[in-house]
């Protein structure tokens, strides 16, 4: 299994919530959206810990099962197509998130996140 890592479960998995652990324990890849990482490094520089957390997560990214996932130009096409299907459903998600799922569907990964409202994008499969 591949995984997505959207920015609340990489929180959890380094606070050490078992639940989290677990989730990602098996999995062949873990796909860190560009996304993902801009929103943790702007928590990091917001707290107190911007300098461990920023090592913690240096330390993560050289995990052999780790990759980083950039936009490229395939991706707008995944986030246009979300971007619609959203807005006529009504039930928008925030901006950062759209591009989460747009890396998720694009590289066929499963998205390991705790928010409700990717529940919107079911095209998605979930942890």
């Amino acid at each position: 299994m591949r995984v997505a890592l959207d920015t609340n479960r990489y929180v959890d998995l380094a606070r050490g919530v078992e639940e989290a652990a677990h989730g990602i324990q098996h999995a062949q890849q873990i796909v860190m959206p560009f996304a993902t990482l801009a929103e943790l490094r702007a928590g990091f520089l917001s707290g107190t810990r911007a300098e461990e957390n920023e090592r913690k997560l240096i330390e993560f990214l050289g995990t052999p099962r780790v990759s980083i996932a950039y936009a490229d130009e395939q991706t707008t096409h995944h986030y246009a197509r979300i971007f619609v299907q959203l807005r006529r459903q009504g039930t928008p998600i925030p901006v950062n998130d759209m591009w989460v799922a747009a890396i998720a569907i694009q590289h066929d990964l499963v998205l390991f996140a705790r928010d409700r409202h990717f529940d919107h994008l079911p095209q998605i499969p979930r942890l």
